[in-house]
Order: C-alpha cells, then structure tokens, then sequence
C-alpha cells in the first residue's frame, strides 16, 4: 500500500462544483460507481475512518486471526452479536436512492461497492457487485452450507443472554467496538447442518476478494466511460486498484468524499462533500437534461 502525504481538507462544494460534477456526468455518461463506507454513514452506519483516511479506532479482525484461534473467534461473534442489529435494522439514504434512480436511467450500468451492508439493493439497484460479500450471510467452512445471518443471531442470542441489554459503537461491517470481560465463556455458533466452522460471508482483510468479482468489476470498468467514486478513502487495494485500472485505460476519475483518499493524484475532479446532498442533487439535475 503506497503511503500518501495528507491532502488538505477541502471546503463543502458550492453550486459551481456541482456543475462540475453535473458536466462530467454529461460528458461521461456510463459510470462505473465505486462505493465505500462513507454513502452509509447517513443511515446510522459508522464508517472505517476518519477524514485524513486513518483508523478510528482498531483495525477488523483477520482471517488468520479468526481461523487461528477459539478466544479471536469468540472475540469476533461476541462482537458481531452486538452490532449486527445495527447494520441490519438501518435503511437506505438518499446517496443509495440517488444511485438507485442514476441506474434506472441508464447512467450507472453497474455499481461495484465495498460495502456489506446490502443497502444498495434495498434502495431499489440490481446491478451490483459487492467485492466483500455481504453481512446478512454466513457460511460454514465444513460443509459448504449457506446460512442467514438472522438465523444465526437468534442462536447467538439464546446461548449468550448475558450480552443482550449490552451496546457498544458499531462499525460499517456490524462489528461493534466491544470488549467483554466474560469472554472464555461466550459460546460461538456452529453450523445447524453439520457442527462445523462458521465464517461470515464477508472478505476478512487479510483474505482476497474471489476472482469471479474482480473479474466482473474488471469487464464494468471497461464497458464505462469514466469512474465516479462515493463514500470511500479507497485505502485499501481492493478498492483503489480500479482507479489505477481507470487511469491507466485513460478513463476519467471523480470522486464524492469528505477527506483525503489514496486516490487523490489520480482525480479529475474530487467534492469534498456529503455523499447524499451531492448524489441526490445531481441526479435531479440529470434528470432534466
């Protein structure tokens, strides 16, 4: 990961910029949408970092942790059963409808997002690829079975009272920043079908995205005209690497953030504004042209 020197912090867009973004949507009419923590912050969703792109507080768990030992995994879903209900219970905003309206369109042919909170659905987009898989799912790694996350909770719950009435801060993968004194006697799920080991149906960092979603990603990219980026500091490769792609295709590259991301040399245009306000904004105008 190539370390950047901080950018500073831009003012909130005036009507001016917007026409910015209203001409490149213009001149650029097939978008490829990148979308990241930051579109869902307005529905209650806590993101990763903060404006300079650094961890708020301690990184997600690794899949080498999580495989590696019984005390990291009952770290994990004791975490995870106090902050799944808040991913699950939020709704999409008006960045996600917004997005939603620009595909009916015909702007935004596929919507590529890494995000797991399955919220670009719910507000009504159908083409999209969620890099990290998505948190209402799970999966054993025995057998091969697919489980929901809801049902799973339910087991959570009834074997682990004691967490309950317990809140904690919640972070964009429902992991809640939580650190329980009882934790040697939390009780893991295990698969219904066969005892096995449960893994959200999420990409731990540490473990790479499947091929078959890069690839997908990869083709979108070629079919666009230009990359909008929404909601994301783009510091992890996963993401960033399509700007890259982008660039080197010579394909135009704007982006709607508040703070610096690691993509900053590569924009053509960058608002340093909320995603919602701006996306709702622009596809009202679009929708005059």
């Amino acid at each position: 990961m190539t370390d950047l020197q901080p950018a500073p912090l831009e003012r909130l867009p005036d009507s001016h910029t917007l026409d910015d973004l209203h001409r490149f949507m213009q001149r650029y009419p097939r978008l490829f949408v990148l979308t990241g923590a930051g579109i869902s912050t307005d529905s209650g969703i806590p993101g990763y970092r903060d404006d300079n792109g650094e961890w708020k507080r301690s990184p997600p768990i690794t899949l080498q942790e999580f495989l590696g030992t019984l005390a990291m995994r009952q770290r994990y879903w004791a975490r995870s059963m106090v902050g799944w209900p808040v991913v699950a219970r939020a709704q999409p905003n008006a960045a996600h409808t917004a997005l939603a309206r620009l595909e009916a369109a015909g702007r935004v042919p596929t919507l590529v997002t890494q995000n797991v909170d399955g919220l670009h659905q719910r507000a009504g987009s159908s083409a999209v690829i969620e890099l990290h898989g998505g948190i209402d799912g799970v999966t054993c790694l025995d057998c091969g079975t697919q489980h929901a996350r809801a049902s799973i909770q339910e087991t959570l719950e009834a074997n682990n009272p004691a967490l309950l009435d317990v809140t904690a801060e919640t972070a964009a993968d429902g992991d809640a920043h939580l650190e329980w004194h009882d934790l040697g006697g939390f009780r893991i799920p295990a698969c219904p079908n066969c005892g096995g080991l449960l893994k959200p149906a999420v990409v731990f960092f540490g473990e790479s995205v499947p091929k078959e979603r890069v690839e997908a990603a990869s083709h979108a990219l070629d079919a666009a005209d230009a990359v909008l980026v929404a909601g994301s500091s783009l510091m992890v490769y996963s993401g960033y690497r399509f700007c890259v792609w982008a660039q080197r295709q010579g394909k135009p590259i704007a982006a709607i953030n508040l703070g610096r991301t690691r993509a900053d040399p590569l924009l053509s245009l960058k608002l340093a504004a909320p995603c919602g306000d701006t996306l709702s904004a622009l596809a009202g105008r679009l929708a005059l042209d």
